[in-house]
């Protein structure tokens, strides 16, 4: 009996969600991915795709695929992200023997151009940490405080540092997280750290067992990554910021920062908790990039002659 590759799209994200341990995020991301893929077929090859449909997929068909949402203005970035969900969802099908079918195999992911990070510079992380304290709502500026500390002064990435819970304060000399793809890791913590989160805690004015969200909206409901993106909106508004200072940006400068003033580029690899230090690496080549440019404007050799 032929099964509809929506139900097919269901057992796969059950799969990635309970044996891969995806997370919330990805899981949410390649089901948008699958759903438009399976929309495409839907028009592109008649009929509402099932098993036998796909098995017979050309390559061609995910290329055409690819060519749709590069028109629909997808970047390099994104195409590369639904072709990875299509392919996954291939996979599953040739272990489940389901279909059987190497055609998303054989189609080239999009070349991304490398880019790097963008941290704020040392005086910028100042002035962003300082500015956060002032609210006329004196429990909201400990709590921004407390937060963008700890994105800073910890290099937590967004998700980790709102799931803190209040049972985690009074905050000890390590913390221990749970970053991508259920890692854990402990985290060394600064005294600014641990008494900027120790002084929203004193202030919030919403009652909580331990393991009660240390983050709080206005309402008292936990707060959202977007609340925070939000929060550094209006910061790097007021300090006239790029809008590349977002909450990520200071996990960015955290690293940034450390291998500036001497820090290990193995130590600062545990401390963000990045599988490959070749990620980390990426890092110190700021540095590098900001010596050229130096180097560049100075010499009298790189002058063009007039």
């Amino acid at each position: 009996m032929a099964r509809s590759a929506q139900i097919l799209k269901a057992d796969w994200l059950d799969g990635l969600a309970h044996e891969r341990r995806a997370s919330a995020h990805t899981l949410r991301a390649y089901g948008d991915d699958l759903d438009r893929f399976i929309a495409f077929l839907t028009e592109h090859v008649g009929g509402i795709p099932d098993d036998a449909m796909l098995a017979g997929l050309k390559p061609a068909d995910i290329r055409a695929f690819i060519t749709r949402r590069r028109a629909e203005g997808l970047g390099p970035r994104s195409v590369s992200r639904a072709l990875a969900a299509v392919r996954s969802f291939f996979r599953f099908l040739a272990r489940e023997n389901i279909v059987e079918n190497a055609a998303a195999r054989a189609v080239r992911s999009p070349r991304i151009p490398r880019t790097l990070p963008r941290p704020l510079s040392e005086i910028d992380a100042a002035r962003t940490l300082a500015e956060a304290g002032e609210n006329d709502i004196e429990w909201i500026a400990a709590r921004d405080v407390a937060l963008l500390t700890l994105l800073y002064g910890a290099g937590l990435r967004i998700s980790e540092g709102l799931s803190l819970k209040r049972g985690d304060v009074p905050l000890g000399e390590t913390i221990t997280v749970l970053g991508k793809g259920k890692k854990m890791r402990s985290v060394p913590l600064l005294p600014a750290v641990r008494d900027a989160a120790a002084a929203y805690a004193a202030v919030v004015p919403f009652n909580g067992g331990p393991e009660a969200p240390l983050f709080l909206s206005r309402t008292g409901l936990a707060m959202s990554p977007r609340e925070a993106q939000a929060l550094m909106q209006r910061l790097r508004s007021r300090l006239g910021l790029s809008d590349r200072a977002t909450p990520h940006a200071l996990r960015h400068s955290f690293a940034t920062h450390l291998l500036a003033n001497g820090g290990e580029l193995r130590a600062v690899q545990e401390l963000l908790g990045h599988a490959s230090l070749s990620t980390t690496q990426t890092y110190t080549e700021i540095d590098v990039k900001k010596l050229m440019d130096v180097y560049a404007n100075a010499h009298p050799r790189c002058k063009t002659a007039v």
